[in-house]
């Protein structure tokens, strides 16, 4: 496999910069107007992970974690702290945080969703790496039980119900998240005297496709 379900250690990417970027190509028409196109239904993120080493100790296990993913090869899970969650920022997750589907009395499988929501535009971002033991799930008001009411596949974010609900009725979910990710290098660069100095290496990281 080309993906190691382990997280990169939290209290290093806590600190690091990043977020999500987007490809739009624009092309200049003659008149000046503008034709913009995206081949990207979904964005990608981007982070750097030496931002959130401290101390010796921490660029030790991160050349530990780069090494066992030999590099690029494999990828890991990282925790986005400014979006890992359902909730916003300053609430807790419930089981009625996003929508994730409206039932037509057929369809028993669910991919794990969260909106994003401005003005009157939406944008619904696929949940693939849901945090064990974080997810809730509900049917409108009625919450569910997992493995009892629904089995929870944690590589890919799919939710499985034990009976198709009836048709119209709203499956909304809570849950933590984190972002599927590689190096963007194979190399780490690392200088002690140059750390001491509050130099930090750079170590980018970003967003893959599972």
């Amino acid at each position: 496999m080309s993906f190691h379900d382990v997280r990169f250690p939290a209290s290093l990417s806590f600190g690091s910069i990043g977020g999500p970027e987007r490809r739009t190509d624009v092309v200049t028409l003659t008149n000046g107007f503008e034709e913009r196109n995206s081949p990207w239904a979904h964005s990608r993120r981007r982070f750097d992970a030496g931002l959130g080493l401290r101390s010796l100790e921490d660029i030790e296990t991160l050349i530990a974690f780069f090494e066992a993913r030999s590099g690029q090869m494999y990828g890991f899970r990282w925790k986005d702290w400014s979006d890992y969650k359902s909730s916003s920022a300053g609430k807790d997750i419930t089981f009625h945080d996003q929508q994730i589907a409206m039932c037509d009395g057929v369809t028993r499988e669910f991919q794990l969703k969260k909106t994003y929501r401005s003005g009157g535009h939406r944008y619904q971002r696929p949940i693939t790496k849901p945090v064990v033991g974080t997810v809730k799930l509900g049917l409108g008001q009625e919450e569910m039980q997992e493995g009892v009411d629904f089995t929870l596949d944690v590589n890919s974010g799919l939710v499985t119900l034990g009976l198709a609900p009836e048709q119209g009725r709203a499956l909304v979910a809570g849950y933590e998240f984190d972002v599927p990710v590689r190096f963007d290098t194979d190399r780490i660069q690392t200088s002690v005297a140059s750390f001491q100095a509050g130099e930090a290496p750079t170590v980018p990281v970003v967003e893959i496709r599972v």
